[in-house]
């Protein structure tokens, strides 16, 4: 079957509550909680108002009733007091039930009404979880780092409950991803042992860890956590059937391979006590290991074939007074970075044509060649056309003029915003033999060349790696990196097989321009040979 993996030259506009919210919106959402804050203070007030008037009244009509209860007779003998009677229980008697019916919460409802349509949903909150499991997998970072707030770059710090790591190890637990479930119910268990109040209850974190250990293949531990005693209490039905079914399990094991029993291990469940499952990614462990900054394959040798220089696009009229700073990244295949090609108020300007239309990114399937989104691409997206701002015109020219290649014939600029957890795994930007039609419908060949902004420094994560190459690009705020997708050729270069790496802390905003074959039959004249 065909790689998954081509990315199609449109997406959908219009706004999606998915698992992806991008770091601008997430940002929109900081400020709708801050309204909503302050609607919940001013309702908080208003309850405060209303019940200091009414306890004006109870002290007021409770010393009154003291007296008239006193002497019932001799109190209404006075013409004064039995007037006063009847007008408190007809008039302000009244007027106290008017009071307390009043709802002062009538303006905060409304308010979360309005705001409730942007909320995140379940699918939002789901994704964010697993975002963080992505980023504690590629940066090997413990359940006690996370749940402590200690992240690299980071001195803040924004700690995780008991009951916060409990739904994290139930949505890993309801994926049947029970590796996650093992390493967050076991961090759960740790904090409430710790002294921590929760809502989650032991029994119930137990419960959830033995199974998922079990899963992961490890009865002897299991069965330990089984008959620990917040489990083997009585009404606990299910734990008590699970008990027993690992231990006619581990009999059999043990039965078959003439062994006997050994104890469960004393260790707590950290980070690389079980092994992680495989999964779709061949190069997993590499790419990862490229993200942390790790198996970088740039040698003293390799690096000394790297220059800077400045380039004037071929003597181009528009770089010959301001001329690019090219940096080398990479010699073969040929990377380079170029500094300051995008100013900040450009940046800015993009971004903020880009908001209101990201969306989802998506990709082809294969097999029914439909939209769709995947979890090897989480972000979110938007696609800007020159008719709609002058500062796409400057860009697309800027870089036909870098690199000498006609865009009138690419894809529109792709605006990309990743927030945390964000990622690209491992893809090629160019169709290759097996899929002769991605790119039929816009008549303009294969992608040649990829040209990749940096709008926003990362504060950790967020790499371009090559796992191929043992290559890593970092972000940095207005530079722009490019490489060619087929030789001259017209070859395939498999070799620029590349990633987005999740963002760790910050967010992460790129633009880029997929260059096509068509038009530059003069500008870069096709090879002879298959790789020239």
């Amino acid at each position: 079957a065909a790689p998954r993996d081509v990315v199609v030259h449109l997406a959908p506009l219009a706004h999606l509550q998915d698992a992806s919210v991008s770091a601008g919106q997430m940002t929109d959402l900081i400020h709708t909680e801050k309204e909503l804050v302050q609607s919940l203070r001013d309702y908080i007030k208003a309850e405060e108002s209303k019940l200091a008037a009414v306890k004006s009244w109870a002290n007021k009509l409770d010393a009154l009733t003291r007296v008239s209860t006193s002497d019932p007779e001799g109190y209404l003998a006075h013409p004064v007091n039995a007037y006063k009677l009847m007008k408190r229980l007809n008039t302000e008697w009244s007027e106290l039930e008017t009071l307390v019916l009043q709802n002062p919460s009538d303006g905060f409802i409304s308010n979360m009404s309005v705001h409730r349509q942007v909320f995140p949903d379940a699918e939002d909150e789901t994704g964010a979880a697993k975002a963080l499991m992505r980023l504690q997998d590629t940066y090997q970072l413990d359940s006690e780092a996370f749940s402590r707030g200690k992240l690299p770059g980071m001195h803040a710090n924004a700690l995780l409950t008991v009951d916060d790591c409990f739904d994290m190890g139930k949505t890993g637990y309801n994926d049947a991803d029970y590796y996650h479930a093992v390493l967050w119910m076991q961090q759960a268990l740790k904090q409430l042992d710790g002294g921590e109040e929760s809502v989650a209850s032991k029994a119930d974190i137990l419960d959830y860890l033995s199974y998922s250990v079990y899963q992961m293949g490890d009865l002897p531990r299991a069965i330990d956590v089984s008959l620990c005693p917040a489990l083997t209490a009585p009404g606990h039905q299910r734990a008590g059937g699970n008990l027993r079914y690992f231990e006619r399990i581990l009999t059999k094991q043990l039965s078959e391979q003439d062994q006997d029993q050994q104890p469960a291990s004393e260790e707590p469940i950290l980070l690389g006590t079980y092994q992680r499952p495989k999964d779709h990614l061949p190069e997993r462990e590499t790419y990862e290991a490229l993200c942390r900054g790790e198996g970088l394959q740039m040698n003293d040798a390799r690096r000394s074939r790297l220059f800077c220089r400045l380039q004037d696009g071929r003597r181009n009229p528009r770089l010959l007074l301001r001329p690019m700073k090219e940096e080398d990244e990479w010699d073969s295949p040929h990377i380079v970075r170029y500094l300051e090609v995008l100013s900040h108020e450009e940046t800015e300007k993009i971004k903020e044509l880009a908001k209101p239309r990201l969306a989802r990114a998506t990709v082809r399937d294969p097999k029914t060649g439909l939209l769709t989104t995947a979890n090897y691409r989480v972000s979110k997206s938007a696609w800007l056309e020159e008719v709609d701002d002058p500062v796409i015109v400057r860009v697309n020219q800027r870089i036909e003029d870098i690199t000498g290649l006609e865009v009138d014939t690419a894809e529109l600029l792709q605006v990309a915003n990743y927030g945390v957890g964000g990622q690209y795994e491992p893809h090629y930007d160019f169709s290759r033999k097996d899929e002769p039609d991605a790119f039929k419908r816009l008549g303009t060949g294969n992608r040649v060349a990829t040209f990749l902004n940096y709008m926003s420094d990362v504060e950790a994560g967020g790499a371009t790696v090559f796992p191929d190459l043992g290559a890593a690009i970092w972000p940095r705020k207005g530079t722009a990196v490019f490489w060619f997708n087929l030789f001259r050729s017209g070859e395939g270069d498999y070799r620029t097989r590349h990633a987005a790496c999740p963002v760790l802390v910050g967010s992460k905003w790129v633009s880029n321009k997929w260059i096509h074959e068509r038009g530059q039959e003069f500008r870069r004249p096709c090879g002879l040979t298959e790789e020239e």
